[in-house]
């Protein structure tokens, strides 16, 4: 059965919440007590409908404000998906969570109050799944019914997104749009016959039927080490694996590959996944390998494809999404944590502060604030083996950890 992980995005009060409360509700995936505490919930506040924000937002501050504060993981099926959605926060000092979701879904459904239009959370929302490189972006037009199911307005707001998707400097994307009132479910699981003039799927025919894209588009694979398995038993006495996660492109037995930083090279002679053995590991596999040489390997070294070696970098260029309440400034000293790699990292230089909605970025700035997006330069302890974010996803995004209590300060892609 097909996977697929999913984000939401918006503003305050668009609707994320309730949207996949709704989905939950007409997929039969709540169970019937909680179906009763959430109507209990929504009796209790005066409601004469079931209030289905209340089958997502867990935390107590969550149910007494009404918002989503972190970030909630809901898991449900149905015959053709299984479907992992991210329900991340609206509010803008929440931005940071918002990154956290969107980081490893596969399609991200931004909600847009039909009364509102398009807001300052929209632009900053499409920019970050811009910036992570989400392939298919949904945009949901949500609260139909408060504009009389206006064709006119859902196009104003489908003109408005479009005409920013244009200034953006990422094009591999596809935007669907749907109009949806997800308190009374219309166009959320079943087509709403009375929004007439539109034709397309509801949203999760559409989730259905979508066919989900690699999230990385290179071809080259990355094989970071995690561990190096010696197992202490006479059977697997002479045994030595090298196991951790594939990225970007495949290997297979009889591979020429080079291990960094030593620039040793050797040959793939058994790829293992638990007990059994194959020819072939697809990327996004959890494997271990074997090597035709005796050759020295651990823990944070690389494993490449003869010819496919990745850039060598102690200064680098990146777009940082800024998490920390201290601000970021030049010459501060952090950790980064490159894959599986740990390294000391100075700020030498922010370049820039880079606006949501793709206008003139702010040159040459003091600080980065919390929540903020910049482009920046940094110089590192040791040699790390990257590429491009654009290139390689996983190998080319990193974390800043601040060295005073161990936070993650920021999320760094690779120019």
């Amino acid at each position: 059965m097909n996977v697929l992980k999913i984000a939401t995005a918006g503003s305050v009060d668009d609707g994320k919440s309730t949207l996949i409360g709704r989905i939950l509700y007409d997929t039969k995936s709540l169970t019937e007590d909680k179906l009763d505490a959430i109507a209990a919930k929504s009796k209790q506040r005066g409601f004469d409908y079931l209030d289905f924000s209340l089958a997502t937002d867990g935390l107590v501050a969550e149910r007494e404000q009404g918002i989503t504060i972190d970030v909630a993981h809901i898991y449900f099926s149905t015959p053709k998906t299984s479907f992992i959605i991210a329900d991340t926060p609206g509010h803008i000092e929440y931005t940071r969570n918002m990154v956290t979701g969107a980081s490893n879904s596969q399609v991200s459904i931004v909600l847009v109050d039909a009364r509102n239009g398009v807001v300052e959370q929209t632009y900053r929302h499409f920019f970050i799944n811009n910036l992570l490189r989400v392939k298919d972006i949904i945009i949901a037009v949500n609260k139909m019914d408060l504009v009389d199911y206006s064709e006119e307005k859902f196009n104003q707001i489908k003109g408005e997104i479009e005409y920013l998707a244009a200034k953006s400097g990422y094009q591999n994307q596809r935007i669907t749009f749907i109009p949806i009132a997800a308190l009374h479910g219309d166009n959320v699981v079943n087509r709403a016959a009375h929004i007439d003039w539109y034709t397309g799927k509801s949203l999760l025919e559409y989730l259905e039927d979508i066919e989900t894209v690699e999230q990385s588009e290179s071809t080259t694979a990355r094989f970071p080490i995690q561990t190096v398995i010696r197992p202490k038993t006479d059977e697997y006495h002479d045994f030595r694996g090298y196991a951790g996660k594939l990225y970007g492109g495949d290997l297979k037995i009889g591979d020429r590959v080079t291990i960094l930083p030593s620039n040793i090279t050797s040959t793939i002679k058994n790829i293992h996944f638990f007990n059994q053995t194959y020819a072939i590991a697809k990327r996004g596999s959890a494997i271990a390998i074997t090597l035709e040489d005796n050759v020295n390997i651990s823990r944070g070294d690389m494993v490449v494809k003869q010819g496919e070696e990745p850039r060598q970098v102690r200064e680098l260029e990146a777009t940082i999404c800024w998490m920390d309440k201290a601000p970021l400034k030049a010459s501060q000293k952090y950790f980064i944590r490159h894959g599986v790699n740990d390294a000391q990292v100075k700020v030498s230089a922010i370049s820039a502060i880079i606006p949501t909605d793709f206008s003139e970025a702010t040159k040459d700035p003091k600080q980065l604030e919390l929540n903020e997006i910049g482009a920046v330069s940094l110089k590192v302890s040791k040699p790390l083996f990257i590429d491009s974010y654009s290139e390689n996803k996983e190998n080319g995004a990193f974390i800043l950890i601040n060295p005073k209590n161990n936070t993650t300060a920021g999320v760094g892609f690779v120019n």
